[in-house]
């Protein structure tokens, strides 16, 4: 049977696309979980339509995103924290403390979106990686201070 899958499918293939699944994968799978839907050219139309709608809504999205990352790129951030007398911190400054100092910035950004190569023990200034979209990476500048 030829089914034409609404939704990503790991093992058979990505929306849109027309496969060949046996008759009781399609009906007892697929089908009741709304995963596909038989080809036929008035599906292939609605399909289209969803396609249409799902690209408008990812490059939106990642228009928004490129938006941030440019305000992201002029605002830089501080963090205050103990350190001893040779600069080094008492502990680490980690992927939370730097998600709070960029909400009192105005940048409501998820603390597992912030990429750091590896913990920063030393008082200075660093460069921190935003994943904000798959396609769009922006970069804030982070102060570590002394209390």
């Amino acid at each position: 049977m030829k089914v034409i899958l609404i939704e990503d499918v790991k093992s058979l293939g990505s929306m849109g696309e027309i496969v060949q699944v046996k008759d009781g994968h399609a009906r007892n799978f697929l089908f009741p979980k709304k995963l596909a839907k038989p080809a036929t050219d008035s599906n292939l139309k609605i399909v289209d339509e969803i396609k249409k709608k799902k690209l408008l809504a990812a490059s939106k999205e990642k228009k928004a995103a490129e938006g941030l990352k440019e305000k992201l790129s002029l605002a830089s951030c501080t963090v205050s924290v103990e350190a001893g007398d040779d600069d080094k911190l008492f502990g680490s400054v980690t992927n939370q403390d730097i998600a709070s100092a960029l909400e009192q910035e105005g940048f409501s950004i998820d603390k597992r979106k912030i990429i750091m190569e590896e913990p920063v023990k030393i008082l200075g200034v660093y460069h921190v990686s935003i994943k904000l979209h798959p396609e769009v990476t922006g970069e804030v500048k982070v102060w570590v201070v002394k209390k």
